[in-house]
């Protein structure tokens, strides 16, 4: 199998621009879905391959979509905001009151590239290579909060003021792909995972940490982790196919910086997925899709772990020591894909899951506030000529929020703090075959 030139620069240029993927929280830290036209239909299509992307949701479809290459990105614009409500005398330690504002994030532009190229190794097995991003954990709360101390109080506490959290995922994935028969296939990827994050403003939690000096205020730091991606789909009825596929969690390395902040010492998994997509051709009338999806944050403890007891009985950075508190979540995605003439092709696409931080989780999450609950999309692609295509999609998620108290705020708490979150997306892409 030859990368040609196009390829290795179409490559070298996400790799480049890994710096700018950040913020994709939209099915809690997981983007709602992966290329142009899978966006279109709300993140959904598993069962209807339609550009080498396909592989980062489900590996079986490569073998449908020819020798081909796509290259996009998305501007993507999450719109982030904390309100702490109630008392505003603060208690004596060890009570952790916060100043009774309501504070924006900074930083509410983020650019996320991708690259994908699919190679036919014959009439019934095809090789490809995907590149795409995931984040979410990224906030960046102004100094002047907390009355010029920070939303945590870091300049009170030694540290930097202006708190917030900046995770960034790369995955490359190598797939191949094999025909069962004329209507059905399988498909498997290997993923290399590569993270990036850093965290701000938290000296505060010092006195919760298990390693103040690897909590907060450290700069980047990187980590690395496999794993793999199983796929099917067949055509169960005419005109009706069905498809699965599964991520396995991915073991990544840790983050040595932040040890003290991260239970396990630094340990941030990926967790695993499922997906389960159906597609009817209604012919001349277009296509639906349907796609359900787990993602498994229970699995993760630095994810999943609770603020309390942890924060008491485990500190930060311990083997269960105190996390974001997330759930698992599914998404319940649908799309609509019709033609208006041989060049024009357009989607719809409405998704909708509960979103993972219970109400007993809002303290930490001023930090990773990935509140998404609905999806609202559209786009199109223009084939341009016999060989290349040009798509586009936009994406919509309405304001969503989630009030709880502040556990730390007295006993019984006397705080409560509501996170709100809205989020607009347009993604462009370029598409040929060969």
């Amino acid at each position: 199998m030859l990368i040609n030139r196009n390829a290795l620069l179409a490559l070298s240029v996400i790799i480049g621009l890994t710096g700018s993927l950040a913020a994709h929280a939209t099915n809690g830290y997981f983007a709602h879905g992966y290329g142009t036209k899978n966006k279109g239909l709300a993140g959904g299509g598993s069962a209807l391959p339609q550009d080498a992307m396909i592989a980062a949701t489900n590996p079986a479809g490569m073998v449908w979509v020819g020798n081909r290459m796509d290259l996009g990105a998305a501007l993507f614009s999450p719109r982030r905001e904390y309100t702490v409500t109630g008392d505003t005398t603060p208690d004596a330690p060890p009570s952790f009151d916060l100043i009774v504002e309501n504070v924006e994030s900074d930083s509410n532009y983020f650019l996320i590239p991708h690259f994908a190229r699919n190679w036919m190794l014959d009439a019934s097995s095809a090789a490809g290579l995907t590149v795409y991003g995931n984040g979410g954990m990224n906030t960046d709360y102004p100094s002047s909060a907390g009355g010029g101390m920070g939303t945590y109080y870091g300049a009170m506490a030694g540290g930097k003021a202006g708190a917030g959290v900046d995770l960034s995922q790369l995955f490359v994935s190598a797939t191949y792909a094999r025909k069962i028969n004329d209507t059905s296939s399988w498909g498997i990827s290997a993923i290399t995972a590569y993270q990036r994050f850093k965290a701000t403003g938290l000296a505060a939690f010092a006195p919760y940490s298990s390693d103040a000096t690897k909590l907060t205020d450290n700069g980047y730091d990187y980590s690395l982790g496999f794993g793999a991606r199983l796929g099917w789909q067949a055509e169960v009825n005419p005109g009706t196919t069905l498809a699965a596929s599964y991520q396995t969690k991915m073991t990544m390395g840790e983050f040595d910086k932040y040890a003290g902040l991260f239970a396990e010492q630094g340990g941030f998994d990926i967790p695993a997925t499922w997906t389960l997509g159906l597609a009817h051709d209604f012919a001349a009338a277009g296509t639906v899709t349907f796609d359900v999806q787990t993602i498994y944050y229970g699995d993760v403890k630095s994810i999943a772990n609770p603020l309390l007891p942890n924060l008491g009985a485990s500190q930060l950075g311990n083997n269960d020591g105190a996390g974001f508190g997330y759930e698992n979540m599914t998404a319940y995605k649908l799309g609509y894909q019709w033609s208006t003439t041989p060049d024009w092709i357009w989607r719809a696409g409405y998704s909708r899951g509960a979103q993972p931080i219970p109400t007993s989780e809002v303290l930490f999450n001023i930090l990773a506030p990935a509140i998404m609950e609905q999806h609202i999309t559209g786009g199109f692609t223009k084939i341009t000529d016999a060989g290349s295509e040009f798509n586009f999609a936009a994406m919509y998620s309405p304001r969503s929020s989630v009030t709880g108290p502040n556990p730390l705020s007295g006993s019984p708490p006397d705080q409560n703090i509501k996170l709100q979150m809205t989020e607009f997306e347009l993604e462009a892409s370029w598409s040929r075959k060969f």
